[in-house]
């Protein structure tokens, strides 16, 4: 059963706060996890989770803001699950962040966070919502509008967050899926087969491959596939709805195909970078980008970027496999940057983002796309086109400018051909000789190109660096990732540190414009105040209007505590 926790709303009158000295208490005040509690616990929103719960009366959740926000600080100080319990048990400042008044109490055990995650990776699975993300957004609109930071003007970039796997050669994966497999089987099927797994079981995966040379790799590869279609003939019958087994077909697809009733060994160049890559992350993809080979997965994020902002905030983050071209990746965020940020009309990236198809929701967004790298080669001589209306063009090149014409699949500008044969560049030029003209080819897509590759031109120069400083929002990320590993593997976790990360991000630069700027403080306290007075306020109404008399006391508090 679903139940907030509203707690935290009517500290204890022998808690942490009412019994420290005062000294203390100003500088528990000043602190960032007492700003955190402010600015990041108490503004989630724990209906977003009401779906996680049955509507029956029942046990109710543990608090939901707490787990949250425990899994916000524990990326946000890199801790292991063992030290954030540590901390909540025994860190005064940990426990404030937390919404806790009370030194010996503890909002949840560390079953309860487990299965609160296996809950909201359930609910993405079944309906495709990140519950984390839906808190992101929420928190994100807050702080934007709280603020008054532009939105405008946006950039993006991506980095490699690799999984916590093992690397496994090709023929030690396959051997260590034999392995695996091998642990479920029942004791009668384990000593009834004990010949076939014996070469395999033995020994560790590692063991297995230690002697073997390059040379014996194309005959082991070939034992092994044997192996394999055995496995899969006399074994799938039995054991065929374990997960360990599906993991076995989708590896044996991937590394074998069957010809002629006779098991082949596929050639690595028929493996993609989509294969398995450790039957403890099945979502690792690979990918080699700018000379780094990274088995995980890839974190895109956008923040503001406009040089009249104070500060700028992160406004979307999203996980995908790896080996997905980040153009493809932009292409199904934009509408939603949109839709969060309905003022933006300038977005800057790298050259790996331009594709025609985000020119075409570029163009219809009215989102001025600005490139910072341009893939392939600059054309010999620049042709460039300008919209005139919706169905024609100004075609120019450096000796003369023409309005375009309808083709028959495209459009044209034709260029009148005695002043393109005294043009010196006329070698190189991109038109194409025709009967009395020289004539240039075109579509819409080519014109929104063209208009994508020359932006950055028609910006101040001022703006046409703003992209690189999303690097440091990036380092912000990597930090927290040791050697450039995640702590967790697979793509929803992978999810969790992201959305976590990003919301510690953002908080740490509202903290700090508070801490080295005191005039913002007001702002924010309004901000804060306004949300926790209205809770009040329901929760006073909500008691004061029970007709059992034993309320009675409880209704002097709350009616005190909202005079106050």
């Amino acid at each position: 059963m679903f139940r907030k926790n509203t707690e935290h709303l009517t500290p204890d009158l022998f808690g942490i706060q009412n019994t420290l000295p005062e000294s203390m208490l100003e500088k528990v005040h000043k602190s960032e996890e007492y700003h955190f509690y402010k600015i990041i616990f108490s503004h989630i929103k724990e209906d977003i989770f009401k779906v996680l719960y049955s509507e029956k009366k029942s046990r109710p959740n543990a608090p939901i803001n707490a787990m949250v926000s425990a899994l916000i600080l524990m990326n946000r100080n890199k801790w292991t699950y063992e030290e954030l319990f540590k901390n909540i048990c025994f860190n005064i400042l940990v426990k404030i962040a937390l919404g806790l008044d009370n030194l010996t109490k503890m909002p949840f055990c560390p079953a309860t966070l487990f299965n609160f995650q296996n809950k909201l990776s359930a609910h993405f699975v079944k309906t495709g919502e990140n519950l984390l993300e839906q808190v992101f957004d929420s928190l994100t609109v807050e702080q934007l509008k709280t603020l008054k930071i532009k939105t405008n003007i946006q950039r993006t970039d991506s980095f490699l967050a690799a999984s916590n796997i093992r690397n496994f050669s090709r023929v030690q994966l396959l051997v260590e899926i034999i392995i695996r497999l091998y642990r479920i089987l029942s004791k009668e099927d384990k000593e009834r087969f004990k010949v076939q797994f014996q070469p395999y079981v033995r020994k560790t995966s590692g063991q297995y491959i230690y002697k073997l040379k390059a040379s014996d790799l194309p005959h082991q590869l070939e034992k092994i596939g044997e192996m394999y279609f055995w496995i899969f003939q006399n074994l799938k019958a039995a054991y065929g709805e374990y997960e360990i087994f599906r993991t076995f077909e989708r590896v044996y697809a991937e590394h074998f195909t069957i010809i002629d009733k006779k098991v082949e060994v596929k050639s690595s160049k028929e493996l993609h970078s989509g294969c398995v890559q450790s039957p403890d992350d099945l979502d690792a993809t690979y990918r080699e980008k700018r000379e780094k080979k990274s088995k995980g997965q890839a974190i895109n994020v956008t923040e503001t970027a406009s040089p009249d902002n104070r500060l700028n905030l992160i406004t979307d983050v999203d996980v995908n496999p790896n080996n997905i071209d980040d153009s493809k990746v932009l292409n199904k965020r934009i509408d939603k940057l949109k839709e969060k940020t309905p003022d933006l009309n300038e977005l800057h990236f790298d050259g790996a983002y331009g594709s025609i198809d985000n020119d075409r929701k570029f163009d219809k967004h009215n989102i001025n796309p600005i490139q910072t790298g341009v893939r392939g080669k600059d054309a010999a001589v620049n042709i460039k086109i300008d919209q005139i209306s919706e169905s024609q063009y100004l075609v120019s090149c450096p000796k003369q400018k023409v309005k375009s014409e309808k083709a028959r699949k495209r459009l044209k500008a034709k260029f009148d051909l005695s002043i393109c044969n005294r043009c010196k560049h006329r070698e190189k030029c991109q038109t194409l000789q025709r009967k009395g003209h020289r004539v240039f080819y075109f579509t819409s897509d080519d014109y929104l190109k063209k208009k994508r590759e020359g932006a950055i031109n028609t910006i101040p120069p001022e703006r046409r660096k703003l992209r690189s400083n999303i690097e440091a929002t990036v380092n912000e990320f990597v930090s927290k990732m040791p050697k450039g590993k995640l702590k967790v593997r697979g793509a929803f976790k992978a999810s969790i540190f992201a959305y976590s990360v990003a919301i510690s991000v953002n908080f740490g630069r509202i903290y700090r414009l508070l801490r080295d700027n005191p005039e913002y403080v007001a702002s924010i306290l309004q901000y804060f105040y306004h949300f926790v007075k209205e809770q009040l306020r329901l929760i006073a109404k909500k008691i004061i209007n029970t007709k059992n008399l034993s309320f009675e006391p409880l209704k002097l508090k709350y009616i005190s505590v909202l005079c106050f």
